[in-house]
Formats: C-alpha cells, structure tokens, sequence
C-alpha cells in the first residue's frame, strides 16, 4: 500500500495547507511553528472542531471552519479564535483622505489600497489606475507591490448609493487575503456608511473592529 507521504501530489498538498492534529496534553512543534510563522496556512484538527491559521506579515488569524466533531477524536482543543493586526492600526488620517478622495469623485465611483510596509511599519494610501468609473461601475487595477510593501485594505466607494458587496466583489475577493471595504452615502451630511469584511481563506469573514485607529466599530 502507498505511504501518503510517497505519494508526490500528496505531499505537495499537504506542504501548500498542512494538517496538523491537537495533542490532548502538550504542545505541537508543527503548530506552533505555524502560529509563529511570517507567512503561511494550515490547518489544526481537535476534537472541537478544524480550525485555519493563517499567517500573513501583517495579519494572524485563527478561525474555526467546522463545528465540533461528533465522533471521538483523541485531540486537544484547537483554541480561541483571533484576529490580529500585525501591522498595527491604520493612522485615521489614511481614513479622512480617503472619503475626501471618494467624496470629490461624485458623483462617480472611486477605490483606493492602503498599503504597509513590513521593513519600515510605515502605511501608505495608493491610488489606483482607474479604467472605467461611472455612478454605478468602476474598474481599477490592483497594484504591482514592491520588496517589503503589503496590501491591508481595498477599498472602494458606491457614490451616493448604500455599502455592500455585489457580485462582482465577492468573485475579486474570493481567492485573496486582505480587508475589503465598501464606503456608500458620501454625500450625506450624517456622514457615509460602510461594509466590511476580511477575506481570508476563501471566506468573508466579519472584522472585529475598524482597521483604523479611533473607529470602534467596522460597520
């Protein structure tokens, strides 16, 4: 019988999105490994359930992705959930020059990226090249980043109209790992509304909070 390690897909599998069992006491070389790694993903089995660590420069995130497991598994549990920015907050001034940005688009659509650097822990608003950009569609290119530079946020307007996600964003968004935001109601005197969401592992996740220092709530 063939060994899954012998197995050449098999294994370069398993080395893309390792699996790792809890032990039930103890700790696990291979997951902490994981958990302290720079960059990277897996997956952790307990007997509450799987669980997806991923790791990014700027980001480290645990989520559980099953319920508890029915059946018996001799495992440890896989832990609390996180969600943490490496990176840090985002400086609101980032945030302000944004909406005025969107804000001076109108009636048109508008996106920019908040951008980090890993080497400097500086951030940085890029504007992109926008192709097409009406009251009700806009086309942009995401940017080619240089050594040491790391996409947070995308972030995009809906002019005058409400914030949510079409379409369209959930199949951009669906195989990427960063905070997706959507600003709508820019012309409204009460200020303008916002979704959110972190994408991650090809799943929508909800945000704890703002990615911006002095926002407490993300939606």
């Amino acid at each position: 019988m063939t060994k899954l390690a012998d197995d050449p897909t098999a294994a370069a599998v398993l080395a893309a999105v390792p699996c790792h069992p809890v032990p039930p006491l103890g700790k696990s070389s291979a997951l902490e490994a994981l958990r302290s790694a720079r960059s990277g993903h897996g997956l952790a089995v307990g007997a509450d359930g799987v669980m997806l660590i991923l790791r990014r420069p700027w980001l480290a995130l645990d989520v559980p992705i099953t319920p508890p497991i029915a059946a018996y598994l001799p495992y440890g549990s896989i832990g609390a959930p996180r969600a943490d920015l490496r990176c840090g907050l985002i400086p609101r001034e980032h945030l302000e020059y944004i909406l005025d940005h969107f804000r001076a688009s109108l009636p048109n659509e508008a996106a920019a990226f908040v951008l980090w650097n890993e080497a400097t822990g500086d951030f940085t608003v890029n504007l992109p090249v926008i192709e097409e950009a009406t009251p009700s569609r806009l086309v942009y290119r995401t940017p080619a980043l240089p050594p040491d530079w790391h996409m947070i946020c995308d972030i995009h307007s809906h002019g005058r109209g409400p914030a949510f996600f079409s379409a369209t964003d959930n199949a951009d968004d669906s195989h990427t790992t960063k905070i997706s935001l959507v600003f709508g109601r820019l012309d409204q005197p009460d200020g303008p509304v916002m979704a959110s969401r972190l994408c991650a592992g090809a799943m929508f996740l909800p945000l704890p909070r703002s990615p911006f220092a002095g926002e407490s709530h993300a939606n």
